[in-house]
């Protein structure tokens, strides 16, 4: 793929990616905001991840979708944020041609991978809750790899098609993007060839690989409220809804936010207000993911606090 692009003909070298400019004065607030959150972001995921793996009463197909999670996500915010990082701390805004188009593309599958990911734990949620009787049997070991390999190779697959697209456009002229990461709108919004077909390639692609796991994860949640509320003890209404409230608050979050951002009309008013809404998709989800499972979370809980046990029984034996 970086052959490819780096084929592509192009009077423009770099872009210039404005991000928060606009604010002067609060670069170096901006800069320790974003630092504090990156840390906690790669360090609550890391966390998470390595609780999965290592407690046993965790393998189990809703936390080895959520270890997958966790793993997206330190990734997903690694392709953005060191990058705004150093922007804020030097004033540099400029991004090569090769590592725009990288970074569009790590962003993307990994968001795209977020999706099927979500989907995946929404069906097992719907399994768990209405087909309780055959949950073990349909949501086996093989079937959750197939589900996360099929997330992973699907949105890579589907970002690679279009970033392929995308590429051959021609870029000779205002070489700046009014956000603080490569977003395909505005990239191709820079281009001075005919887009009609990127913009086809991606609605296709979009309506292909992006909309069935959301109908996927909005049909599931259907099935299982319409299920909770057929419960007929509040007790046991509760119950059910504990199971899923981590993981429905996260897609809340993730689908709400990205859905106003996109929906927004294009005016230069509403220009900061997009930055805004795009940062609670790609900085916020995977700060709050972490928080969301282990504070609501009993297993998660649990599985924490016997680690930071062994932790201190092994630091008090080696006083000794």
């Amino acid at each position: 793929m970086a052959d490819i692009i780096l084929r592509n003909q192009t009077a423009v070298t770099e872009f210039i990616l404005l991000g928060f400019g606009n604010l002067p004065d609060l670069q170096i607030l901006l800069f320790l905001m974003f630092l504090v959150i990156y840390m906690a972001t790669v360090a609550g995921n890391m966390l998470i991840t390595a609780l999965v793996v290592a407690d046993q009463h965790l393998h189990i197909p809703m936390y080895f979708f959520l270890g997958n999670l966790s793993c997206l996500e330190t990734c997903y915010t690694s392709t953005l944020l060191p990058r705004m990082l150093v922007s804020l701390l030097t004033g540099d805004k400029t991004i090569s041609f090769n590592g725009c188009f990288s970074q569009l593309y790590f962003f993307s599958a990994l968001a795209g991978t977020e999706c099927y990911l979500l989907a995946a734990m929404s069906y097992d949620r719907y399994l768990a809750i209405c087909k309780p009787l055959h949950y073990s049997t349909l949501m086996n070991t093989r079937f959750c790899l197939q589900l996360a390999a099929g997330s992973w190779l699907n949105a890579c697959l589907a970002i690679t098609i279009f970033v392929l697209f995308l590429s051959q456009l021609t870029f000779c002229g205002p070489n700046e993007i009014d956000h603080f990461y490569c977003d395909p709108i505005p990239l191709m919004e820079l281009s001075c060839s005919d887009t009609h077909l990127s913009i086809l390639v991606d609605f296709i692609l979009a309506c292909v690989f992006t909309l069935p796991p959301f109908l996927l994860t909005l049909t599931s949640y259907v099935f299982i409220l319409a299920n909770i509320l057929r419960i007929p003890s509040s007790t046991g209404r509760q119950k059910a809804f504990s199971t899923c409230s981590s993981h429905l608050t996260v897609v809340t979050i993730f689908y709400g936010t990205m859905m106003i951002f996109y929906m927004l009309p294009k005016r230069d008013t509403l220009t900061d207000l997009k930055k805004v809404l795009s940062l609670c998709f790609t900085v916020l989800t995977p700060l709050v993911n972490p928080l969301i499972y282990s504070l609501r979370n009993r297993e998660v809980k649990e599985a924490l606090s016997k680690a930071v046990s062994k932790c201190g029984f092994h630091k008090n034996m080696q006083r000794l």
